[in-house]
This record gives C-alpha cells, structure tokens and sequence, in this order.
C-alpha cells in the first residue's frame, strides 16, 4: 500500500504538531506520525512566552493556552536550599515580565502535556493527519522526493512525500541516519523525576512555582521542584552520578527521604504517583537540513530545562519552517529558500541552548562551570524578540549579521524582527504584529510603493499584500522601521524584515528583492 502527502512529520511533540499547524495556515496539509499511542501525558516542559504567543495568536490559539493555564495567584522562580527555604536569590516574583511596549501578545502557563493536546485539536482542523502509534521503519530520498515506511498494529505501508520533517526528539533516529552530528556542551546531568501529589500550601501557598535546589543533602547536591496543572501535585527532581548508582538505587524509602529534603518538610505526606530517569544534555545538531530532510525541536537542539525556552524554541521552528516550506510546494519560491532553514534556525539553538546552560550554572549547577563562561542573558526581550534570521532576507550594505540587536530599540534592517506599533483604524486599534502572518506585506506610506507592491504580487503570483500607513490606517512607524515618509518595508510571513527601501524606490527594485528571497 502507498500513499501520498506534501510533507512527513515525524513525531507530534511541541515542534511537529507546531509545524503541522502552520502548514495548515498556508494552506498545505501534513501526515504527522508518533509512535507512542498518543501525544504527552506527562507535566515536561511548561509555558509559552510571548514570542510563541504571537505565533500562537495567529493560529487562534491564545486563548486556549491561557485557559489551560493553572488558576493561581501568581509565579514563583527562586533557587534555594529548598521550598520551605532559605531562599537564596528570587528570579521572579508573581508576574511574567510586562512586554507590552513590544507586543500584543501575553504570556500563558500551559504544560506540555495540555499545550500539545490543543496544537493536535487545530493541526486536524487545519487539515493535518495524525497517526498515533506508527513508527518511522526506513526512508530514501532523491531529487524527486522521500519516500518512507511506515508501520502500525496493521503492518507496514509506504508513504511518498516532498519533504520530510525530523521532529523525532534528542536521541532522533532519522538524524542519526543521515549522518548529522552534534556540537555544545554534551552530557550535563542524570536525574531522577517523581510527580507525587501532596498539600505544599504551608511552603508555596496558591502559587506556580520553580524551585531550582542548591543542598549537599540532595543526592548529586542540587534539585527541582515544579507546579503542575493540579494544585496538590508537583513534579520533584534531585541528581544522581551514574559512575556509582542508577535510577534502582532510589528505593521507596530513598526517594521519600529526598522528595522531603526537596520541600523542606521532614514529616511531609507525600503519594508518588510516577517515577522517571531523565538525561539532561546540551547539543545542537551540525545542520538543520539534509536534501528534504529537515530537522526542528529537540532533533534539532537539547538543553537543560533552566530558563523555560526549550519548549518555545521547538514551537518556534515549526513556525518558521512552515511557510518557507507551503512557498516551496505552492511553486511561489525556490528550493533554495529551505536552506535558509539552517541558517537562520542553527544560531538561534546554539544561542538559547548555550544560555540556558549558562542559567543552570547560577541557578543549581556552579559545577559545570568553565573559566571563561559568561553570564547568562536575563533580559527577556533580548532572548524573545533580539534575535535575527540573516538567511532568506536582502542584507544591506555594512550589515556584518549580527544575531542580537536590542528590541527596544528596533532597527528595522531586514533579518530582524517586526517592530510592534500601534495603528489606528476605523476599526479600531491593531498591533502591526497581527497584520503578519499569511504572506508577505509591505508597509509604506506612499500610494506609489502599494501599486508596485500589487503589479509585483501579480508579476509573481505570490502573496503580497500593501499596507497603506496614512489616510484611514495612522500610526508612527517610520522611526521603528528604519524608512522615510516614502519609503516601505517588505515583512516576510514570519514577522522578519525581508527587505526596505528606506525612500522611493520602483517596483522593480521590489521584485528583484523578492526574487532574490524566494530563490527564483
């Protein structure tokens, strides 16, 4: 038996139901295949920061991420000696960083086991289908396309694609098949995991909260403690050293001891629901792409859990992977534009996944620490919204590439972010960030650049919208953009700066600029 779809994901995690949602926004359906029998039952990684939410927010998914979210009053991030205390540092107190002056979107507090369960609910509306239990056994590709096979409780079937998403986690067998090797720190620790359910009301009060532990009486002298979706269950970690002891040396009695050293309450009643043995490692895969094999989330790139990006960053990939690849299979770009998959997505892993072990250092883990380590970035805008993609963009002159650039003070060379400002409509107030996300958009203020954006868009058949700033639509945006009153700037679906022209200009110089980005 043989079937037939655009593009193969292996594995419905954060990263491939991510990239099944935002194929299915551009339009290009999606065989997602998993082979556990369903997507996370497990608490993991929890919470989407802004960045994500405004990808999310264009999939209509916000609201549901923060109705998933726990009912409390308020976030706890401390590290101390325990959740009774004493606290050694506060990181964060009741409130996610107020990011208002650069985006529409808040934050929300959903695990992971809730966050993929509702990207699944939309990846099907969208058009994408899931299958649960079937593994990824084999597959080929050529010139032409991949071809896999698959196999379930009915036996093995083979499945033709265009491309082939690897969003198969850290160990990712189709990355091992192609040869890709890995680069970062390596092997950073072996835990042991129990989510138990017990009253911690008197030591966290009706809080989320992340404890990271720093106590000579825990085992491997460091530990976590983090809320779950239900008040009275926590998810309880401590460190071991595999050179002498493994996941069986923690007996019923053992794990009790250190879940009490955990929370501080020596006499604590505590139900351990499930016990886990986790590696935590640091690496980032040599390329993100092979042929049509691309790979995203944890294929792509590992980390320690220290700073709550993880989980983002695999969102994220998804969404930038997803329209490069709808523009590719609609004929609108180039294959060349997926190489920009590398280019853009590699530095920004390297960059979060090296951050979040510089987080593990300060906050329980001073024994990794190597002369010459710099402090970790704490700023969030700089680690949600600084970030550059210098790939499928038109660099301009004097441009070296930088990857950071201070978000609240926007530059707008292309390879950066899309400046959040504020029009106002007959309609009402809009974010620019929510006039993004379908096709390509150019804002200007000249009538002269939105008829050469139309002629350009028909010249091409491509999806490029203008966005007339003046007249009905006001708002001051020159200055965050980087143009003059006549000038405009080309927005890719992602929310990048693709290219600007920072006077008049013609609809030629527009369509070499987009030609030059779509590979064609």
């Amino acid at each position: 038996m043989s079937e037939r779809t655009p593009v193969l994901i292996v594995g419905a995690g954060l990263s491939g139901l991510s990239t099944a949602v935002f194929l299915g926004l551009h339009g290009t359906p999606s065989l997602v295949v998993e082979r556990h029998p369903g997507t996370s039952t497990h608490p993991k990684a929890r919470g989407q920061q802004h960045h994500a939410m405004e990808a999310l927010r264009l999939a209509g998914l916000e609201a549901a991420m923060i109705e998933a979210s726990p009912k409390s009053q308020g976030f706890l991030l401390r590290i101390a000696e325990s959740a009774s205390g004493p606290v050694f540092r506060e990181i964060l107190h009741d409130t996610f960083a107020p990011l208002d002056h650069l985006t529409p979107a808040g934050a929300a507090d959903a695990s992971q086991a809730s966050a993929e369960r509702i990207l699944a609910e939309r990846a099907r509306e969208l058009g994408a289908e899931i299958r649960f239990s079937t593994r990824l056994e084999s597959f080929e590709q050529d010139e032409n396309g991949v071809r896999a096979v698959l196999s379930d409780a009915t036996g093995t079937r083979e499945v033709h694609a265009d491309y082939l998403i690897a969003a198969d986690g850290h160990r990712s067998p189709i990355r091992e098949r192609l040869g890709i090797g890995t680069h970062g720190r390596g092997t950073i620790s072996h835990s042991v995991h129990w989510l138990i359910r017990a009253d911690l009301s008197a030591a966290v009060g009706d809080r989320q909260v992340m404890y990271y532990l720093q106590n000579p009486k825990l085992s491997g002298g460091s530990g976590v403690l983090a809320s779950t979706d239900h008040p009275d269950q926590f998810v309880v970690g401590v460190g071991y050293d595999p050179a002498h002891e493994d996941p069986a040396d923690f007996t019923e009695a053992r794990s009790l001891e250190q879940i009490r050293l955990v929370t501080g309450v020596p006499e604590l009643d505590v139900e351990i629901l499930a016990t886990d043995a986790t590696v935590a490692t640091m690496q980032v895969a040599d390329r993100f792409s092979a042929g049509r094999v691309h790979l995203v989330g944890d294929a792509a790139h590992t980390m320690p859990p220290h700073g709550g990006m993880g989980g983002n960053t695999a969102l994220m990939d998804g969404f930038y992977l997803a329209w490069k690849l709808a523009a590719v299979l609609r004929g609108e770009a180039g294959p060349g534009l997926l190489d920009s998959h590398d280019a853009e997505r590699r530095p920004v892993g390297e960059l979060v996944a090296e951050n979040q072990f510089r987080n593990a250092i300060v906050r329980n883990r001073p024994d990794l620490a190597e002369e010459g380590d710099a402090p970790p970035i704490e700023d969030p805008a700089v680690l949600l919204f600084g970030y550059r993609h210098n790939g499928a963009v038109v660099r301009e002159p004097g441009d070296e590439g930088e990857l950071l650039e201070d978000a609240t003070r926007p530059t707008g060379r292309p390879g950066s972010r899309a400046p959040h400002v504020r029009l106002s409509t007959p309609d009402g107030e809009v974010s620019t960030i929510d006039l993004f996300g379908r096709g390509f958009v150019l804002l200007t203020g000249s009538e002269a650049w939105a008829r050469a954006a139309e002629e350009v868009a028909a010249t091409l058949k491509v999806r490029l919208d203008p966005l007339l700033i003046g007249g009905e639509v006001t708002g001051d945006w020159t200055g965050p953009y980087g143009v003059g009153a006549d000038g405009a700037a080309l927005v890719r679906p992602d929310r990048f700066i693709a290219w600007r022209s920072q006077g008049p200009g013609t609809g030629a110089d527009l369509e070499k600029a987009l030609r030059t980005i779509l590979d064609r």
